[in-house]
């Protein structure tokens, strides 16, 4: 069985003074970011730039989030945008900018990750990331087009696995305003790197429970690997996005039309 489980040997540095940050556990709003051929400006997806300074640093397009649900936008962590393979969690470092992006950890709870990390431990945790969305997109593949049935739990096991290790409690908060009523917020701890995989649990959790599988499809872009969930009026979304898989295919049909009308 697959396991997600954490370097147990790893200082929790955290624990001396706990780090308690508000969240939502209800999944996040998909950024509907695109990536286009143009931002690059002719760049590869992923190339070294070497600075004036000497410095080097390597140069990553922004995160694709197109899936329309954020478990399908971390499957599309790895993915084609223009010409090479971008894996966006292929390190600690990536793996904090990726959840950045996409709006599953708070800045501030980031920045102590950064700060606070013993060497490498970042990076471990990017691994058990990875580890984790190949696996899910195994099930994923296997199951999308059709509605899950309740088999399909006995191969969740290593994800409520990851579940069962959150630590989130609940809290009676001031209002908003003076006038409002108090409010009961859930509130999670990160104690270690290892919390950063939780809230990627929770978005799985998510797609599996309100999600219909028969409305998960692939990209139909021939060299694409992107998911989405089709939300579409009749179900008829084909691409990724338009500006990207959808505007290829439309060029490859013209090309396609101004040849046969040729012959």
């Amino acid at each position: 069985m697959l396991s997600f489980e954490g370097d147990r040997k790893a200082r929790n540095h955290l624990n001396d003074s706990e780090r308690v940050t508000e969240v939502e556990v209800t999944c996040q709003v998909a950024l509907k970011r695109l990536v286009f051929v143009s931002v690059f400006d002719g760049w590869s997806a992923h190339r070294t730039l070497t600075l004036a300074e000497g410095f080097i640093m390597e140069a990553r397009p922004p995160a694709i989030f197109v899936g329309d649900s954020p478990g399908l936008d971390f499957l599309n962590s790895i993915a084609t945008p223009v010409d090479t393979a971008v894996d966006w969690i292929d390190d600690g470092e990536g793996f904090l900018s990726w959840l950045e992006q996409g709006q599953l950890v708070p800045r501030d709870v980031l920045r102590d990750m950064r700060t606070n990390a013993l060497p490498g431990e970042l990076d471990r945790v990017a691994d058990q990331a990875r580890s984790l969305r190949e696996w899910f997109r195994g099930f994923v593949r296997q199951h999308k087009g059709n509605p899950l049935t309740v088999e399909a739990l006995e191969e969740l096991g290593p994800l409520n696995g990851l579940l069962e290790r959150d630590e989130t409690f609940s809290r009676i908060v001031r209002p908003p305003t003076a006038q409002g009523a108090f409010e009961l917020r859930t509130i999670r701890r990160w104690r270690n790197p290892n919390a950063l995989l939780l809230p990627i649990g929770e978005a799985l959790a998510g797609l599996v429970c309100s999600q219909d599988f028969s409305h998960v499809k692939a990209c139909e872009g021939p060299a694409c690997t992107l998911l989405f969930a089709d939300h579409t009026r009749g179900y008829t979304r084909r691409w990724c996005s338009m500006a990207l898989c959808g505007n290829r295919a439309k060029q490859a049909a013209h090309r396609q039309r101004l040849k046969a009308h040729q012959h």
